[in-house]
């Protein structure tokens, strides 16, 4: 019988706070056994976690996510649940079309067009800004990647399913379901879509460059086979959803602006290494990610604790972002700290750790980055109020937010408040 109690019950209730407050209770090691859903699970912490835990050697994906998780936010056959070649083969897929310079840059022209163009709708009136941005978001997406998504009901539509797919993976009863249907909705969607695409027999004489939706259609496999349909899609929504869940991190930039108004001011003076490094700020000060897991691939051993195989291995995320002992001053919001600097790739972890071409590290946290940078610097180039409302960020909550979604008022053009 596993020594440890289960804190299934104490996570489901405690959310952002849970491993800082379950190291805590330990006197901080850098490693806590516990359990997790009857499971022995362990806890690590710090830089040399972070090592740990991206060594495949060490900790393999296959099997580890949860079934919920992979029927709301992943899917099934994800490229997240893979390990080895077989990962590195699918990866290829997302950096080769994703992560290329012109490929980032051309997203984030697409997302701020679609935003100020939303913005400039919302005129005259009040209206939620996590709610109108993951349109914008959705809607410059799906330009970029090539899938059909007609404005209007239809990109609100791919807008919502996406934002409930991440706001229902973390929780049992009504969000789950929700996030549930929203996946098949959209799976069913892109699976004709994908479809479509290779009975497309135009294609071969078209030339051009191959968009994301026709590189996903032609992938093939380590194996050397193309995906099915269904897997085509789930890596097609590992496109789109994504991008669409970015509006989570622009709402906490929001959040900063509207507290920081030096930040806002300095953004406005339009230098892109600032926003980026503001960019990096609001990923380490504002919750996102609780913990990222796997499974231990042998008998092992971190610091003082013994890791037995197939134990969850789960890493310390928000802890980490506010460590004293990494971060100066942790809980002070100082896009200073990121100036003229990238973070190492076992600091800031808010997108995993290690090397996104050849690891287990997000391959569009170049995306992310670069659209929070830049929908950073057009929200402080906007005349926006903030009227009064709610904006705590409830901890126990996963995935969080502001409680009101930063509600906002864009100014007419004679720039008086929208009423």
């Amino acid at each position: 019988m596993h020594p440890y109690a289960d804190s299934t019950l104490t996570l489901l209730t405690r959310g952002y706070a849970w491993a800082p407050a379950l190291r805590q209770r330990h006197g901080n090691p850098p490693a806590v056994a516990t359990r997790l859903m009857g499971r022995p699970a362990v806890l690590l912490h710090g830089p040399e976690a972070v090592d740990f835990f991206y060594d495949e050697r060490h900790v393999l994906r296959h099997g580890a996510l949860p079934g919920p998780v992979l029927d709301t936010l992943f899917g099934r056959g994800a490229v997240h649940t893979l390990d080895g070649e077989t990962h590195r083969v699918r990866k290829e897929l997302f950096t080769s079309h994703l992560m290329t310079p012109d490929g980032v840059k051309g997203l984030g022209n697409l997302a701020r067009e679609h935003w100020l163009r939303t913005a400039d709708g919302l005129r005259g009136r009040e209206a939620v800004l996590f709610d109108e941005m993951a349109v914008a978001l959705a809607g410059a997406v799906c330009e970029w990647s090539g899938v059909h998504c007609a404005p209007g009901a239809e990109v609100r539509r791919l807008a919502e399913d996406c934002v409930a797919m991440v706001d229902g993976f973390a929780t049992p009863g009504a969000r789950q379901w929700k996030a549930r249907r929203a996946r098949s909705r959209q799976e069913n969607a892109l699976a004709q879509a994908v479809d479509g695409v290779r009975r497309d027999t135009s294609r071969s004489s078209s030339g051009g460059q191959a968009t994301v939706l026709e590189a996903v259609a032609d992938h093939r496999d380590a194996d050397g086979c193309p995906l099915d349909l269904h897997t085509a899609a789930v890596e097609m929504l590992n496109v789109l959803r994504p991008t669409v869940a970015i509006t989570w991190f622009v709402t906490f930039a929001a959040h900063a602006l509207h507290r920081f108004p030096a930040v806002r001011e300095e953004l406005r003076a339009g230098d892109e290494a600032y926003a980026r490094a503001f960019a990096h700020e609001v990923r380490r000060c504002y919750p996102f990610v609780p913990f990222v897991g796997g499974l231990a691939a042998r008998d092992l051993r971190f610091g003082d604790q013994d890791v037995r195989e197939g134990t969850m291995v789960l890493l310390d995320v928000p802890g980490h972002h506010r460590d004293p002992d990494l971060w100066p001053e942790p809980e002070r919001f100082d896009p200073r700290r990121f100036r003229g600097r990238e973070p190492g790739p076992g600091e800031l972890i808010a997108q995993g750790g290690g090397s996104a071409r050849t690891g287990h590290r997000c391959p569009g946290e170049d995306i992310t980055v670069h659209l929070v940078a830049t929908l950073a610097q057009t929200l402080a180039d906007l005349e926006l109020d903030f009227p009064e409302q709610d904006l705590r960020i409830p901890v126990t909550r996963i995935p969080t937010r502001p409680r009101s979604g930063m509600t906002v008022q864009v100014r007419t053009p004679d720039g008086a408040p929208a009423r």
